[in-house]
């Protein structure tokens, strides 16, 4: 099965005083605002960095909870966030991490299981796959 998704991006001016926009097919972004003062100057507005974080985020969590089904697991709750790290690199610019930061409640699991299966999970999202970034992950099981 081979599955395609489209985003978009719009941009005119130079890349200091230009304006760009960002679109989902699914409609979730539709000519959402970005510049390079929401991307490097911590302006509002969006960045191609925190949508991979979106991404990163939301495909580890999905990943997890295949793994947990798979291992006879059912998660209560699982909160992800992802923060991605933009660096000078090589007289441009890289992203060269990834930290997902998780917390589950997930009924019956102890720490070891846990922990191997969310590493696996962190191995085999596919966004994690697509980032030739250092990937680390923090998580916690909860109450």
């Amino acid at each position: 099965m081979k599955i395609v998704r489209t985003g978009s991006a719009a941009w005119s001016g130079g890349i200091k005083d230009g304006k760009g926009s960002i679109s989902t097919e699914s409609g979730a972004l539709q000519d959402y605002p970005y510049g390079f003062a929401s991307r490097f100057e911590g302006q509002p507005g969006s960045n191609p960095e925190e949508l991979i974080a979106a991404a990163h985020s939301a495909c580890f969590t999905m990943a997890l909870s295949l793994v947990l089904g798979e291992a006879g697991l059912r998660a209560d709750q699982l909160d992800t966030s992802a923060k991605v790290t933009l660096e000078q690199v090589d007289g441009g610019y890289a992203i060269t991490a990834s930290h997902l930061t998780l917390k589950a409640r997930i009924p019956g699991a102890d720490q070891e299981t846990f922990d191997k299966l969310a590493a696996g999970a962190k191995a085999n999202c596919p966004v994690s796959k697509l980032l030739k970034a250092e990937i680390t992950l923090d998580a916690a099981l909860i109450d």
